[in-house]
């Protein structure tokens, strides 16, 4: 149906009774922008220009893409696009779509950067993100410390592909490699100051999993209890860190206790975790002790 403003568009994909209803917001105006071809920050440009008609080719397209939407893909794969710590990423399948959750990761190693003793500070200082995935956390880390030396890993070609993409179109000089947590590293590479990881750590048959269909099941799942990987990462940890160097991991809303007791096990010390924007344990992590 031609005719309909860029507003009255909007207001009919968010109502009721139609066959695009339910659909978020921000959800709404980034289909619309990625419909009439503009940048996904542009959204006060749909506020300016919302009397604007749409012809019949840009509604039929806004339609389309919405109903992908109301299907459950999720909009960074509809768009290719998703913003993670002021990075513009490319994303698709091929890749879980990044969260804003995890930057809570990010900030959390920055931190840890930032109060490194001088004389450690001084080398250059060394991070290696395991399970990359579309390279958003160590592109991020990359962007916002550009003196760190960063290497990213991921079991799977294809998601290497996705970061590599990222890390030209970016300008942003990150080393990859490819294999399983640790195996993907060369048998002489020296300690890193500091491993992030946001592993898998959905349990394989979690209620969750039935609304992230679109994503790769590889992405989301490990064991039983959703912590088998993070139990390989912490037990493989301690001979790529440098002491006083940081493990630092991202894990489910109700995983930090179960993390923090394989942190102790381990050996590892200054055991803690960190809460998200919404006040949820999202990250824990703990510092190799110096010997």
């Amino acid at each position: 149906m031609a005719g309909l403003t860029i507003a009255q568009a909007l207001h009919r994909a968010r109502e009721s009774g139609s066959n695009l209803q339910g659909l978020d917001r921000l959800d709404a105006q980034l289909l619309m922008l990625h419909a009439l071809g503009r940048p996904p920050h542009d959204r006060a440009w749909l506020l300016a220009h919302d009397t604007d008609l749409l012809g019949a080719a840009e509604l039929a397209a806004f339609e389309d893409l919405a109903d992908r939407r109301f299907t459950g893909e999720p909009v960074a794969y509809i768009t290719g696009r998703k913003e993670f710590f002021g990075l513009d990423l490319l994303v698709d399948s091929r890749v879980l779509v990044p969260r804003p959750d995890t930057e809570t990761l990010v900030s959390w190693a920055l931190e840890a950067l930032s109060l490194m003793p001088s004389a450690r500070a001084a080398h250059h200082p060394s991070a290696l993100d395991l399970g990359t995935g579309s390279g958003a956390v160590a592109l991020a880390l990359k962007s916002a410390h550009t003196q760190i030396q960063v290497i990213a890993t991921d079991a799977s070609h294809a998601a290497l592909e996705v970061a590599r993409a990222n890390s030209a179109r970016l300008n942003l000089d990150v080393g990859f490699c490819s294999g399983s947590w640790f195996d993907a590293l060369p048998p002489d590479r020296q300690p890193f100051d500091l491993i992030v990881s946001n592993p898998p750590y959905i349990a394989e048959q979690d209620s969750h999993l039935e609304a992230l269909w679109h994503e790769p099941r590889s992405a989301l799942t490990a064991g039983a209890d959703g912590l088998d990987d993070i139990r390989q990462i912490i037990a493989g940890a301690g001979d790529h860190l440098l002491p006083g160097g940081w493990l630092l991991l991202e894990h489910g809303f109700d995983q930090a206790p179960a993390v923090r007791g394989l942190l102790d096990q381990a050996g590892f010390g200054s055991v803690q975790s960190r809460n998200d924007l919404s006040g949820i344990a999202r990250c824990s992590g703990g510092q190799k002790r110096a010997r």
